[in-house]
């Protein structure tokens, strides 16, 4: 258990407390602006483990294997959250976690035949892009949730229709970049199946 590996679970738990922060909002001030927060150091650490596993402590098979796995929690606990308040249709959140679900039996198949497939370029690029769009739907709860309600109340029905516009435009792409890069994956992996069927 390295720096990196520890990272890699603590951002486990610091999902959890994300999901905390969710369900308290509306009942505890500042809760969704704290769920912002978390999810940014949940972020953060996504970002170390990998840094430091590269260049400081070395990759372990735990952390090729693990800090995917860490990334798809923290990434479909976020999405769930949305469909639950209405932001992101059920179908979106479906395709993401599906795609997620496929590769993680994609590298268990290779680990019974001996192998240990890394995250791909792609799904490098899926992860930010994701993590970019949580954040930025985020930030748009965590300012309704916690501004003032002294702005004007006509005010407040422009920003939630072009946030929930916003938030619906931004969970397409993400699904879209997601499809494309589980399909990219399955393709550069395909003599894994292949091997199995």
């Amino acid at each position: 258990m390295n720096v990196p590996n520890l990272l890699t679970v603590g951002r486990l738990f610091i999902t959890a407390l994300f999901l905390a922060a969710i369900a308290l909002a509306g009942h505890m001030p500042f809760a969704m602006s704290a769920a912002f927060l978390l999810f940014i150091i949940a972020s953060i650490t996504d970002y170390l483990d990998g840094h430091l596993a590269r260049n400081v402590y070395g990759v372990t098979s735990f952390g090729r294997l693990m800090d995917p796995l860490a990334d798809k929690v923290m990434v479909c606990a976020a999405f769930v959250s949305f469909t639950e308040l209405g932001l992101v249709p059920a179908y979106i959140v479906v395709i993401i976690v599906a795609r997620e679900f496929l590769v993680t039996g994609l590298r268990l198949l290779a680990i019974e035949k001996g192998l240990l497939i890394s995250a791909g370029r792609w799904g490098k690029h899926k992860t930010i892009w994701q993590i970019v769009a949580i954040i930025v739907i985020l930030l748009g709860l965590a300012v309704r949730h916690d501004v003032p309600s002294k702005v004007d109340p006509d005010g407040w029905v422009i920003f939630d229709t072009a946030f929930q516009y916003l938030s619906l435009g931004i969970a397409i792409a993400v699904a879209i970049i997601t499809v494309i890069s589980g399909y990219l994956y399955f393709a550069e992996n395909r003599q894994v199946l292949s091997r199995h069927l």
